[in-house]
């Protein structure tokens, strides 16, 4: 026993020294864990709290913005209630001035525009009503001057369709001067006028014509005893005569053409009507101006200068009136316009 004591002893210290071994690698291993524990805590709470305190702090911010903009904005729309708004804004100002430049600008360019096209049609087509009477008339003179001259039969032909041709372009003329002396702005005669009576008188005018296709005309009320209208007597004749004339014109062989006063209160209308072929609804609104023609061909040979609506439109529209017109394909057409009472 004794002699065994001493390794006894050291089995005893290796296996202490063993096992202190081994819970220094265990402690070393909990220490490690520890460390990492620790470190993974301390980052998990590091950015909880970073991110919270950015958070915050962002959101402060923001406020702090919205709440400076707001405060701005009130204070100015204050201010600009105060202030004179000519003074108000000058940034704002001067952009409205701009903008409204531009608008206007454009307006007058396209009007520019609208009346270069106007022009160039309104002379193309006086060009062309002027261009065939002058040639049938140079036609008919050459012819004479070539030998037709001694032909008895052949040189009144001639001359009588020469004649025709050079009144055709006379009325285009007149027509013409009309126009123009009423844009020129002339002053008109205004006087008390009985339309009635007038009415009467432009009948007598037109009377050959209406017998040349046995038309009747009558007033839509008998018995009347006077219509009395503020106007230019002489403007409202040929208002009355233009007219009167188209609805023969365009109206019906054998047909009927009414003449109607209507009281409106201020205004005495005045309707001619007839029942011939009417107008398609696609012209109406170019019935008036100047040489529009519903059947070109069959306009011209029926003659006029195809200013006659024209015409009857700007006088009306000088005495400060309206004028209109409503139709239906095969039913006839129904011409209106107003004068202030007298």
């Amino acid at each position: 026993m004794k002699r065994s004591s001493p390794q006894f002893i050291a089995l005893i210290a290796g296996l202490i020294a063993a096992m202190l071994s081994s819970i220094s690698v265990w402690l070393l291993t909990l220490q490690l864990l520890a460390t990492v524990v620790n470190f993974l805590i301390v980052f998990v709470l590091c950015f909880v709290v970073f991110s919270f305190l950015l958070k915050e702090f962002i959101n402060d911010r923001i406020k702090l913005i919205y709440k400076s903009i707001y405060q701005f904005k009130t204070r100015k729309d204050k201010e600009y209630n105060v202030l004179d708004k000519n003074t108000a804004d000058p940034i704002g100002d001067v952009s409205k001035e701009v903008l409204s430049w531009m608008i206007e600008n454009r307006k007058e360019v396209d009007e520019l525009k609208r009346q270069e096209n106007y022009r160039r049609e309104f002379l193309g087509n006086v060009s062309h009503e002027l261009k065939t009477p002058i040639q049938n008339i140079q036609g008919y003179i050459h012819t004479l001057l070539d030998g037709a001259l001694d032909d008895k039969k052949v040189n009144e032909l001639f001359l009588s369709k020469a004649a025709k041709s050079a009144d055709r372009l006379v009325e285009l003329v007149n027509d013409l001067t009309s126009i123009s002396t009423i844009e020129s702005g002339q002053e008109l005669d205004l006087k008390s006028v009985d339309l009635l009576r007038l009415s009467n008188e432009v009948l007598e005018i037109v009377e050959n014509h209406a017998k040349e296709k046995n038309i009747t005309i009558k007033f839509k009320r008998q018995n009347l005893k006077g219509v009395l209208v503020v106007a230019d007597e002489a403007k409202v004749r040929q208002v009355l005569v233009n007219l009167i004339i188209n609805a023969i014109k365009y109206g019906k062989e054998g047909g009927k053409i009414s003449i109607g006063f209507f009281d409106m209160d201020k205004n005495i209308l005045t309707e001619i009507s007839d029942d011939g072929m009417g107008i398609s609804e696609e012209h109406l609104p170019r019935l008036f101006e100047r040489f529009y023609r519903t059947d070109k061909g069959r306009s011209r040979d029926q003659g006029g200068s195809g200013l006659g609506l024209a015409i009857v439109k700007h006088i009306i529209e000088g005495h400060k009136q309206t004028i209109n017109v409503r139709s239906t394909v095969g039913v006839g057409s129904t011409f209106g316009f107003t004068l202030k009472k007298g």
